[in-house]
């Protein structure tokens, strides 16, 4: 498979990037465990499929089909589709449908976009209420918790509506795909697993097993083809609980 892709630093605060690709021959990659939700172009052979994709739980095997063009908008963790929330699209995918160059998001036509258009696509679902930003995130993740237990469940529901996972489980997602990059940028295994936060060696390999669909020694040892890593993951720091 000749697989290629490329990234761009996106304008609207609710995208967490904008991405296109291409295939020359039909094959399959390893789609890691993640927690963005995002909206997928598909061009192939003149026809055009639009796709919302929810959160991945696990490692999964993705195939590529052949002569296709790829443009994505993967949107920041809390920004989610109010019709078709993660919660209900967690490890699946919606296909909308398309016609010429518009789909049909909750009746509305809207048109497909592009990488040249992409804030102005976002900005317009905004507008329509399509698209929605979830304040309780970044609390919950912060770690900026409130005394009452009762709020602090309403605030977990909210969470785990608009992400389709509880706040440990985005967490430990992260440090999962953290750890990958790390491993492929040339560190050893005892140090990620002592600067992320691993009971030990073991540990970080099961949860790679099931989130990375590759133990650490053979994501060190080799090249294999997987979903990409952002930029930000290899800043990112926090370990998460497990």
């Amino acid at each position: 498979m000749a697989f290629t892709s490329e990234s761009q630093v996106p304008g609207s605060p609710l995208v967490e990037s904008v991405w296109r690709a291409e295939s020359e021959r039909a094959g399959s990659f390893t789609s890691l465990a993640v927690t963005r939700s995002e909206l997928v172009v598909t061009r192939q052979r003149g026809m055009t499929t639009v796709v919302l994709r929810g959160p991945e739980s696990r490692a999964t095997a993705a195939h590529v089909p052949a002569d296709a063009e790829f443009f994505g908008i993967t949107f920041k963790l809390g920004v989610f589709v109010p019709a078709l929330p993660p919660a209900h699209l967690l490890d699946r995918h919606a296909v909308l449908s398309a016609t010429g160059g518009s789909f049909w998001l909750h009746d509305e036509s809207l048109p497909i976009p592009d990488s040249q258009d992409a804030d102005a696509f976002v900005d317009r679902l905004v507008r329509l209420g399509l698209l929605r930003c979830e304040p309780t995130v970044d609390l919950l993740l912060g770690q900026e918790l409130p005394k009452r237990p009762t709020t602090l469940r309403t605030l977990q529901r909210r969470f785990l509506h608009a992400t389709g996972l509880s706040s440990r489980s985005v967490l430990i997602i992260e440090r999962a795909r953290r750890a990958v990059a790390l491993l492929q940028t040339g560190a050893a295994i005892p140090d990620v697993v002592h600067d992320l936060g691993y009971t030990d060696q073991p540990h970080l390999t099961r949860a790679l097993r099931h989130l990375a669909g590759q133990t650490p020694a053979r994501i060190v040892q080799e090249v294999w083809p997987h979903s990409p890593l952002s930029v930000q993951e290899l800043g990112r720091q926090d370990p998460a609980p497990e």
